[in-house]
């Protein structure tokens, strides 16, 4: 996988709004699941590893991870 292309603004508007949301396990996991299905695959796969990179300083974020499909 490439992950040498620049990231869209999309992707850190999702980032972004991931972060305001972290205080919500399951607004987090919502927030996840839709930025994944509007970015194109390189960048939800981006987006998801950035989200269980972020969920190891915030383990009970962790859970809503799995509610990813």
């Amino acid at each position: 996988m490439n992950y040498k292309s620049t990231p869209s603004s999309a992707f850190f508007f999702y980032k972004n709004v991931l972060r305001k949301v972290s205080f919500d396990t399951k607004l987090f996991g919502k927030e996840l699941k839709k930025g994944i299905s509007v970015l194109s695959k390189q960048e939800g796969i981006r987006l998801y590893n950035w989200a269980i990179t972020y969920s190891k300083s915030q383990p009970e974020l962790y859970i809503s991870l799995n509610l990813i499909d």
